[in-house]
């Protein structure tokens, strides 16, 4: 019985070979698609997931409650961690981590590389496994050093690294370290990653000793691990005394300047993020926010292509019953039941599915490299590999095959003998069905098209935006050599001074936009100012710095070489101007420190120096000629962009032969920060021209077979007059009807998506109903097209060869 089902599905198929084809292509892009898809989203979802510890560790952050709000940080200081281990029941583990980049030179290699400092538990919480060396506790020794399999290759080839000696340069300042334990490289899916581990009291940046006892520095992370048992809320319930003992004074002040007691009338409150969550979490709406957003929407986008491809099975399904409605008949008339006959017809879908996921599953293996590239993604098959995915994958695909393939299947094992032994078939039910999923796959076609038309109009608008300081003619180059920041600096500037594709040079501790060495960060500051509470993020130039980046002025002056007291001075942004409630901000002084009195020089129309979807804040920018800066600013002349950046590249290897040159105009800084956004872009574009596609494939094989059926009605009509456009609206007009219908229905959807999702940026676009209009307009003119090339061939013949047919 089984070999005769396989028999005759194989016939059918062959016989139905423009039916067959189509949908092993449909269904087999759709695979292809929805596995290249999942893959992403699932290795996205899986980082951070190998740690044994993962249930039982999380990152400390702070919630605090101000005049403006709710806010909350990650950084720590120095003596948070080893007090609250001391003060606080439940912690089985604690380590602070701070990453710095660092210089390691070992004979005559310099490397610039990525560097953890941490405490002793460190290694013993997460699951960084140690191939060489000591165990558990690799950095315990304070004059040792731990490196990765990486890190070990680039320094010293194949040799064994334990036991040799390290110079690293941080800072300016030089220390020697052994080699004590060699680590297993981090898995993809890791959100802590580095090339060397150090202890924590080995930072160039601070004396240890001196600041050990310091609560007002923050600048560093914390990770913990709760005694088996203990759970987060009972942890944080926990830390109320100690809040309240160690920095009763801050949250006075906030009480001072008006701010308002969370839900427990608390004023600061230590939380803990699970660890599983730090990739996704994002701080900047005041509470740890997590944001898997892109991951579950490419999954989004993945179901759907596969939805469409499905819809378009079940649609050429429905549609060819008619075809098979007298062997439905004889088969009952000698004997089959509806099982046999269900079984029989959903046999033939399986057949279909299994070849489509065949070769869905052959062409997206083919494609990972390119799908890779296009997504800037490193994942693999292998890196989300697992008993799970395994099983889910197989449900899923049978679950797929037995709703779509049976379905029809189910459909015509139920038709009655007679009924089909005429031939004939009431198809009203069985249209509506059609028709509402052609609906729903329009609608999803709309949907994914509008987004599209949205997202860039979002890129376009914020690459475009006016930043406030000019981000095409300004170079910022890292400055990642053996010399410390300020002589990198007064080098560049001695050898291009003369140049005349170089305008001015300065130099900051912080770089605007994201640069290629991936650094983004800011400092915060704050203090008291006439009896209230001020924060401010704070930056360090050196001169020229406003002028190279062509910042504007509204009140007073820049920093100038002719004052020698302008290392007294301060530059303040339009908001802190606001914040500090003065009528003439000029007049103003404010003492940072024990006794240190800055006078405001000049107030700076606001620029933004954070991320662009938030709203720009206070910003206080101080002068530090001689400290050491992190980036250089390069102003060149305009038309010479090209020279200056070759010129600079040479000088820098000139200065730094041993150092990578990583210059960057900060226009390009400003859109890797669209990086996000633009993977999403590339993703929505992506699948609105495969859900456009696959729709209209569907659309292409029932047109076929309603001009197939109506054959003899195009005949009779072309006869007694009607015109070619007359009969290709008669054959069109209902199919765009439901094209319409999906607008009505997807255009307010599509709007309340878009509007919620523009919410996160402070800057972004105005949705207009003609975006929308766009979309439907773009959907309705690919269905109209699609269905014209087989109407308007059918309107064309001869009526006399339609009617003799029949």
């Amino acid at each position: 019985m089984l070999r005769n089902y396989i028999k005759i599905a194989f016939r059918n198929l062959w016989k139905d070979k423009t039916f067959t084809v189509l949908n092993l292509v449909g269904l087999s892009t759709a695979f292809a698609v929805a596995v290249l898809l999942g893959v992403y989203a699932f290795f996205e979802l899986s980082y951070d997931s190998f740690h044994k510890n993962k249930a039982s560790l999380y990152q400390v952050y702070n919630t605090n409650q101000t005049p403006e709000g709710i806010v909350a940080d990650t950084p720590q200081s120095v003596p948070f961690a080893p007090a609250l281990r001391e003060e606080v029941p439940g912690l089985a583990k604690i380590s602070r981590y701070n990453g710095k980049g660092v210089l390691v030179i070992s004979g005559d290699k310099e490397l610039r590389m990525s560097a953890a400092y941490v405490d002793p538990d460190f290694f013993s919480m997460f699951s960084f496994p140690i191939l060489k060396g000591k165990e558990q506790k690799p950095t315990a020794d304070k004059s040792t050093i731990s490196i990765t399999e990486h890190a070990a290759n680039r320094i010293y080839g194949d040799e064994n690294p334990l036991g040799k000696t390290l110079r690293i340069i941080t800072e300016g300042e030089e220390k020697l370290f052994t080699v004590s334990a060699l680590i297993e490289d981090f898995p993809d899916q890791s959100s802590l990653k580095f090339d060397l581990a150090l202890d924590f009291s080995n930072q160039a940046s601070y004396s240890y000793a001196d600041i050990k006892d310091d609560w007002s520095k923050e600048n560093h992370e914390v990770y913990a691990q709760l005694e088996q048992g203990v759970t987060a809320a009972q942890f944080e319930k926990a830390t109320e005394p100690f809040t309240q003992l160690h920095y009763q004074e801050e949250m006075d002040n906030a009480k001072r300047d008006g701010a308002q007691p969370d839900e427990n009338g608390l004023y600061k409150q230590i939380r803990l993020l699970p660890f599983e969550d730090v990739s996704y979490a994002n701080f900047d709406s005041g509470i740890a926010r997590i944001e898997k957003t892109m991951p579950y929407l490419v999954l989004g986008v993945g179901f759907l292509i596969l939805f469409i491809a499905c819809v378009n099975f079940i649609n050429m399904s429905i549609a060819k019953s008619s075809q098979r409605l007298r062997e439905i008949g004889m088969r009952k008339t000698l004997g089959a039941g509806n099982g046999q006959l269900f079984f029989q017809f959903w046999g033939e879908s399986v057949l279909i599915f299994l070849g489509a996921a065949i070769f869905g599953g052959l062409l997206a293996f083919s494609l990972t490299d390119s799908f890779k590239t296009l997504f800037s993604t490193r994942a693999t098959f292998e890196a989300i590999l697992s008993f799970k995915i395994l099983v889910g994958s197989v449900v899923s695909f049978l679950l797929i095959t037995f709703i779509a393939g049976g379905y029809p299947a189910l459909l015509l094992s139920k038709l009655g003998t007679l009924q089909s032994l005429k031939g004939k078939l009431n198809l009203t039910r069985k249209n509506s069905t059609r028709d509402f999923l052609m609906v729903v796959q329009f609608g999803i076609a709309i949907l994914l098209i509008s987004g599209t038309f949205i997202l860039w109009q979002q890129i376009d608008f914020m690459r475009n935006k006016n930043l406030g300081y000019n981000k095409e003619q300004v170079i910022s180059l890292p400055l990642n050599g053996k010399l410390s920041g300020s002589q990198a600096v007064e080098r560049l500037r001695n050898k291009l001074q003369n140049h005349p594709e170089i305008i001015s040079i300065s130099s900051a501790d912080n770089i605007l936009g994201l640069g290629k060495d991936g650094g983004q960060m800011t400092s915060q500051l704050g203090f008291d100012y006439k009896g209230r509470g001020v924060s401010t993020h704070r930056l360090t130039i050196g001169y020229d710095y406003v002028e190279t980046l062509d910042l504007k002025l509204i009140e007073g002056r820049s920093f100038d070489r002719s004052f020698s007291t302008d290392s007294l001075g301060v530059l303040i942004n339009q908001k802190m101007a606001a914040q500090l409630q003065e009528e003439n901000p000029l007049e103003t002084r404010f003492i940072l420190g024990d006794s240190t009195y800055y006078q405001v020089l000049g107030v700076l129309e606001d620029y933004n120096f954070q991320k662009l979807n938030q709203e720009v804040e206070p910003l206080s920018i101080f002068l530090e000629p001689d400290s050491n800066k992190y980036y250089a600013y390069i102003k060149v002349a305009p038309n010479k962009a090209a020279s200056a950046l070759t010129l600079l590249e040479k000088t820098w290897k000139d200065i730094e032969p041993n150092a990578n040159f990583l210059g960057s105009f900060l226009d390009e800084n400003i859109d890797r920060t669209f990086k996000a956004e633009k993977k999403m872009a590339t993703m929505i574009t992506s699948g609105s021209i495969l859900a456009i596609i696959l729709s209209c494939i569907g659309l292409f094989a029932i047109s076929l077979l309603i001009v197939a059926q109506r054959r003899k009605e195009i005949g009779v009509r072309k006869v007694i007059g009607a015109s070619v456009l007359n009969l290709t609206l008669m054959l069109s007009k209902d199919f765009l009807k439901l094209v319409g219908v999906s607008f009505l229905i997807a255009a307010p959807v599509s709007w309340w998506l878009a509007n919620n999702w523009l919410q996160k940026y402070a800057n972004h676009i105005n949705l207009t109903f003609w975006i929308f209009v766009a979309a439907g307009v773009t959907a309705l003119f690919i269905a109209l097209i699609t269905i014209s090339l087989r109407t308007i061939n059918a309107a064309l013949q001869n009526p006399v060869k339609s009617l003799r047919t029949e």
